[in-house]
């Protein structure tokens, strides 16, 4: 677990209190053991139940979107896509001095990239690609907007006020020069299409070396396509990177926002994280911006 809380704000949770809550709420599960997973997500702690399941609580209160979003859309999406998701069993309230409603999913076996060094990140781009494709054909309307999915100028401050922060750790003329490049790209102005909205190495599960499932889905949404495109730069080689993009025929406009996009979310992650409070968001971030600044782009 982090060493420390992860936000100001934070409802630090244990196992404790999730026995507590499942001995109050969903009592025939209660007896299960119950393990905290040495990371969980950015905005939720995860602790296995069981064999099967896994139960998830809101660390924070801008969580609470995301749960909803996931609640009402993974089971529409989930026959669409190639691979498993998080499939819902139950759903929690608030109680033993827990503020927020929780829930518990289906346990997915499998490896995390971002922990386990040894899995080959660049075997899984057939895997990949098969993914943002059967994404971005996905006919369903009414999508909410994915917050990552929209027009860069929308983070401009705040990628900017990044940068600044880390001027002393980055090469702030470089990062500022692929920003503001891609601004001036043409946006995305087709159909908006659906997103995972966070794909890197932290948010999929290998097995025997493929691509067996993607999960954490708060981000999801519809908007441009540049947002998953971003796995590019987060997960390949740049060699394999170049085949990824020949594959899904991606235009150089998009090329650049998706490779922009990768830079904000990477300093934006390294402005707000440390090594104490979330050590491998950290590592990944800083991989994702070391392979941006590495990357000529389309110039």
């Amino acid at each position: 677990m982090c060493a420390e809380k992860m936000h100001e704000n934070e409802v630090l949770a244990d196992a404790n209190l999730v026995r507590r809550l499942l001995a109050a709420q969903i009592p025939q599960w209660a007896e299960l053991p119950i393990s905290p997973l040495p990371l969980g997500g950015t905005d939720n702690a995860l602790y296995r139940l069981g064999n099967e399941m896994v139960v998830r609580l809101p660390r924070i209160d801008w969580a609470l979107a995301s749960r909803e979003k996931e609640l009402e859309w993974l089971p529409k999406l989930a026959p669409l896509v190639p691979f498993e998701i998080p499939t819902q069993l139950a759903l929690g309230r608030p109680g033993k001095g827990y503020p927020w409603p929780w829930a518990v999913y289906r346990w997915l076996e499998g490896e995390d990239p971002s922990i386990h060094v040894e899995v080959d990140r660049d075997a899984l781009e057939p895997d990949i690609v098969g993914f943002v494709e059967a994404m971005h054909e996905i006919d369903l309307s009414g999508g909410p907007r994915a917050q990552r999915g929209a027009p860069l100028r929308t983070v401009d401050a705040p990628t900017r006020d990044a940068i600044d922060i880390l001027a002393d750790t980055i090469d702030r003329d470089a990062a500022l020069a692929v920003w503001q490049g891609a601004l001036a790209v043409p946006p995305w102005e087709r159909d908006p299409v659906w997103l995972h909205g966070d794909l890197d190495a932290r948010n999929m599960l290998v097995e025997d070396g493929r691509l067996s499932a993607v999960i954490d889905w708060g981000s999801v949404g519809v908007g441009d396509p540049a947002c998953d495109i971003s796995v590019a730069w987060k997960l390949f080689s740049p060699s394999v990177r170049e085949v990824f993009r020949s594959e899904l025929k991606v235009d150089d406009a998009t090329w650049d926002r998706a490779r922009a996009g990768t830079l904000s979310q990477a300093v934006i992650a390294l402005a707000y994280y440390t090594t104490k409070t979330n050590p491998v968001l950290v590592q990944e971030a800083r991989r994702w911006l070391a392979a941006v600044l590495t990357d000529p782009g389309t110039a």
